[in-house]
């Protein structure tokens, strides 16, 4: 498939529609608002205008009522739009439990995403119509944006750190990626697509192409080769915070604040360690910075997350 640009294509969710309507309410009455000052305006320059006939003695020096309306009547409209706007972005991030989680990597220039079985793809995104995804992202360099215009979604991409995004599309087809955020030389070609299937083809297309082996798997792997095992099993418990049920939970910190667990605590649990020291543990641990990369660390978040029920109902902006 082509992929021309179009300056606006068509939705291909209901959350995309739903961004698409407050758009273009904001523009309709935007577009109301402007029209009814240059009405005014000319009305007023054709009235009043150099030699026009027109009584200008007593000309009124305010007009309380007036006043009070242009201002209180827009205030409450973009107070309506402004409720309506904060209600929809809130919900881009509280993603629903059951959502399909794929894990992406930018680097320069393209995009790399691993479903939980294994199965990998370069600019290519395969997610099934009907189904919430959630899309669990970081960089290997420098700052990339995952834009699909046809989902009205965009999400930073930055390395160090994790970002989310999720959707469901509602109708099979193939729809642009972009990165929108000029990531170096060639930041213009660093695009692909998301082929949204069937469900039953979705499911077809996962088992049929080559995989590695799962992401918990290779977490488990990773896990006991980095020695892992040695603190936080749970024999050893005593020695490091237990994981089973760990990505959700409210952790407290020796320095008496708290955090909700999530991919980004658990990568920086293992890339700097000392950044959030769990109350009743020592110091301990060390930093496994240049030693895993971000494929690992994902697959060793997925092997953790494996370890007990996900209590994470969601993001929050």
């Amino acid at each position: 498939m082509s992929h021309a640009f179009t300056l606006f294509p068509p939705a291909a969710s209901s959350a995309a529609r739903d961004t698409d309507k407050l758009y273009l309410a904001l523009v309709a009455f935007s577009t109301l608002i402007a029209i009814a000052f240059i009405v005014v305006i000319i009305m007023f320059c054709y009235r009043y205008r150099k030699k026009a006939r027109v009584d200008r003695r007593n000309a009124p020096s305010h007009a309380g009522g007036l006043e009070a309306a242009w201002t209180i009547a827009p205030m409450l409209v973009f107070m309506l739009l402004f409720a309506w706007a904060a209600r929809d972005y809130a919900l881009q991030f509280h993603a629903p439990r059951n959502a399909l989680r794929v894990f992406v990597v930018a680097k320069q220039w393209m995009w790399k995403a691993e479903h939980p079985n294994g199965r990998r793809e370069i600019n290519t995104l395969h997610v099934p119509v009907g189904t919430p995804v959630r899309l669990i992202m970081t960089s290997q360099d420098v700052i990339h944006s995952f834009f699909v215009p046809a989902l009205r979604n965009k999400r930073d991409v930055v390395p160090g750190r994790y970002s989310t995004m999720w959707f469901t599309a509602d109708r099979e087809g193939e729809f642009l990626l972009l990165c929108a955020e000029y990531c170096g030389t060639d930041h213009a070609e660093m695009k692909g697509s998301v082929v949204a299937m069937a469900p039953e083809d979705y499911a077809q297309w996962l088992e049929a192409g080559p995989t590695h082996a799962g992401l918990a798997a290779r977490g488990y792997t990773l896990f006991r080769r980095h020695g892992c095992m040695g603190c936080h099993a749970a024999a050893s418990s005593v020695h490091a915070p237990e994981l089973a049920g760990l990505l959700g939970r409210t952790v407290h910190l020796s320095n008496g604040g708290t955090v909700v667990a999530d991919e980004t605590y658990i990568r920086d649990a293992m890339m700097e360690p000392q950044k959030a020291i769990v109350a009743g543990y020592d110091a301990i641990m060390p930093s496994f910075k240049n030693q895993l990369n971000e494929e690992e660390i994902m697959a060793i978040i997925e092997y953790i997350r494996s370890l007990g029920p996900d209590t994470l109902a969601g993001e929050r902006p």
